[in-house]
């Protein structure tokens, strides 16, 4: 219509009006944003992805092809959505039982990845740089820099904030690519140079 925008939607996707869009986002082939959606700066929406109204995404946040980020859910900056990885609102949907006013709130906290064909069942916190594995299904709280995998999904260990699995010695460990440094206190893992402020 004329209008100047510093973002990128394809011309097969539709973006309801009122729909906020950041600076320097991609939205790809088939996706849909609806009205209600806040998508921040610099993320890229692969192809077929459905935001719904009231969704909040952050900034940098990628979400790869077929991935519906249903009302209920809020994503915070630097996350990963892996493909056809899956959100859930409803803990017991019915098709003959309207629960539009029971949906239930899922976080996925700054710098989390969630792997291809992941099921994250609604209302669990994914915490900071928590890490999915493919195929997970996730049916409560991820800790922070958590690594999960499975059905259920079960910790397995823990990954720095590059994305490198960690190895504790005497409750420290070190990332190979970044030399920052990671510490175990009941039972959570904190990155050293964020414990200090």
């Amino acid at each position: 219509m004329g209008e100047v925008t510093n973002y990128f939607i394809h011309k097969t996707a539709l973006v309801d009006q009122g729909a906020i869009i950041g600076e320097n986002t991609k939205i790809w082939h088939f996706c849909h944003i609806m009205s209600g959606a806040k998508i921040g700066r610099d993320c890229s929406l692969g192809q077929n992805v459905f935001v719904a109204n009231k969704v909040e995404l952050g900034d940098n946040v990628k979400v790869q092809n077929n991935v519906s980020v249903y009302e209920g859910v809020f994503v915070e900056d630097d996350v990963f959505l892996g493909p056809s990885m899956v959100f859930t609102n409803v803990h017991n949907p019915r098709s003959h039982v309207s629960r539009k006013t029971e949906y239930k709130k899922t976080v996925v906290k700054k710098g989390a990845t969630i792997g291809a064909n992941a099921t994250i069942v609604c209302g669990n916190k994914i915490g900071s740089y928590a890490f999915v594995g493919a195929g997970a299904v996730v049916t409560k709280d991820v800790p922070d820099f958590a690594l999960i995998v499975g059905n259920p999904a079960k910790q397995i260990g823990w990954m720095s904030a590059y994305g490198e699995r960690l190895s504790f010695e005497k409750n420290i460990a070190i990332c190979q690519h970044t030399n920052d440094q990671y510490i175990l206190e009941n039972n959570r893992c904190i990155q050293k140079n964020e414990k200090q402020t």
